[in-house]
């Protein structure tokens, strides 16, 4: 098969009425690494917002459990792109992901907030490293995407226009992004997390690389100290010499969603349902 194949698949496909079968290709075909990449940090990116950490930090999940937490969240969302929001699956996963949800006293903008995240953190990602950047249809296809899963969350005033729902992001983050001594914690919690992935030896150069990657008003927002620029370029550089390299690469055949690498879910979806995950914990936030 061409690298193009999947490409030309979706240019066949229109982005409102197929945009469950459009991210199904970009998210488990065409960019399987990229989306789960680009989605750490877009969830690293809500942290910023301190009514956000706040939450998350009352609930002791981030300190406890972090990595049963980032398992639970990225297993139930490839399970909807897999499967398709209203499939049984995706319906249990919804179920899930809403029964959660709606043990916290969480306000619809930062919903909306942390929803819009997933429409454009991805698609910022692959401008700058993807081995190509995501057509105007998958873009769209995200959007649409996104918005119905939103629905059916209960998330309410979303955008009805992917040009609206961006600029809504954007102010959202020039207005909430502000230093709190939760997103310090929560931020240093989920660093932590992403160095534990390698040999304990390599955990300062982690978290210097992630701290390097992140945006100015991030690093403010964290309070985390700033790595000299040459960490973050030399980051940057990386990730544009890998997209060369799998540019090259055969087109991938098998989805990469539910069966990418989780270490709290062994051989995931294998003896599992989305019901198995997100098992409710006894700690509540103070109202």
């Amino acid at each position: 098969m061409s690298r193009f194949a999947n490409l030309r698949r979706i240019s066949s496909l229109d982005p409102v009425a197929d945009h469950e079968e459009i991210m199904r290709i970009s998210a488990g075909l065409e960019f399987p690494w990229d989306y789960q990449k680009s989605l750490e940090l877009a969830l690293f990116r809500t942290y910023c917002v301190p009514s956000i950490s706040g939450l998350l930090e009352r609930t002791g999940e981030f300190e406890r459990r972090p990595q049963k937490r980032y398992d639970d969240t990225a297993v139930l969302m490839a399970e909807l792109v897999e499967h398709g929001y209203d499939s049984p699956r995706g319906r249990e996963a919804l179920r899930v992901v809403n029964r959660q949800h709606g043990r916290y006293p969480i306000s619809n903008d930062d919903m909306l907030y942390v929803l819009s995240t997933f429409v454009f953190d991805p698609i910022d990602w692959l401008l700058r490293y993807g081995w190509r950047p995501l057509t105007v249809s998958e873009q769209l296809a995200a959007f649409h995407f996104y918005r119905a899963v939103g629905c059916r969350m209960g998330i309410r005033s979303i955008p009805s226009d992917f040009g609206a729902f961006r600029a809504f992001k954007e102010a959202y983050e020039a207005e909430h992004f502000v230093f709190a001594s939760s997103n310090r914690r929560i931020g240093q919690y989920t660093l932590d997390l992403f160095c534990s992935w390698y040999p304990s030896a390599l955990s300062p150069f982690v978290s210097r690389a992630v701290v390097g990657m992140l945006d100015p008003r991030m690093v403010r927002a964290f309070g985390f100290s700033a790595p000299g620029a040459w960490v973050g370029a030399a980051g940057r550089l990386a990730l544009r010499v890998r997209a060369l390299v799998v540019r090259h690469m055969p087109v991938r055949r098998a989805l990469k969603l539910t069966r990418a690498r989780n270490r709290t879910y062994p051989g995931y979806p294998d003896g599992y349902r989305p019901s198995d995950l997100g098992a409710i914990s006894s700690t509540r936030p103070d109202r």
